[in-house]
């Protein structure tokens, strides 16, 4: 990540808040925690901490994703829902754009994972040391070059839905480490968190909150 990191300064949007949770929707540009040195420091932990000063982090989205985003409010709501990710009982629902007509309207990528190393932050697929990845899609619709899709990944790896789109043909739009060419050219990463269900860490009743897609 550059020097040249300028996030976006729109106000904190709150979807949810009450004794253990607080659910924002994230804009896209902005880190979930801080990088390393006084430039990289304005994220959507300082911000959400600003206003709930208890607020503790649970999951990350990458800079460059938009969307729902869940932190806890106390220890005990940060170890449950840390368990609740971990053991992969939460629900994930992405919006992507994705390069291409997409052919069929539903599939499931079954890929391992693992870091490029030689090319960091980026991943790539690794059959000999990879991690286990899967991410299941549907297409919302297809037209004009590209794909409307939603992506529900069954595992949560490091730009897993970025690198299992890129695999299978179809590059999100705007992606900056992924996406060449016309791809490449749309102001922001096409990727956004839709929607997370998730047991409420006091009593365990179903939530499921969403924020629609800006693009």
């Amino acid at each position: 990540m550059s020097s040249d990191y300028n996030p976006p300064q729109d106000p904190l949007v709150i979807l949810h808040d009450d004794h253990e949770v607080v659910l924002v929707d994230k804009p896209s540009g902005l880190l979930s925690v801080p990088g390393k040195g006084p430039h990289l420091a304005d994220c959507l932990m300082a911000r959400v901490q600003a206003v709930f000063p208890t607020a503790l982090l649970v999951h990350r989205l990458d800079r460059d994703t938009s969307g729902v985003m869940i932190f806890a409010l106390t220890p005990h709501a940060q170890r449950h829902l840390g368990l609740q990710f971990e053991k992969r009982q939460t629900k994930k629902v992405y919006v992507a754009r994705v390069w291409g007509e997409m052919a069929e309207k539903t599939g499931t990528v079954d890929l391992p994972l693992g870091v490029d190393w030689p090319n960091r932050p980026k991943q790539h697929v690794d059959h000999e040391n990879g991690r286990p990845a899967q991410t299941d899609w549907r297409v919302v619709r297809a037209r004009d070059g590209e794909s409307r899709v939603r992506l529900m990944p069954k595992t949560g790896r490091s730009h897993q839905l970025r690198v299992h789109m890129l695999e299978i043909g179809h590059p999100i739009l705007g992606d900056p480490f992924y996406a060449t060419g016309q791809a490449l050219d749309h102001p922001r990463l096409m990727l956004h968190s839709e929607s997370l269900q998730f047991r409420h860490p006091d009593g365990g009743a179903g939530i499921k909150i969403t924020a629609k897609a800006p693009f």
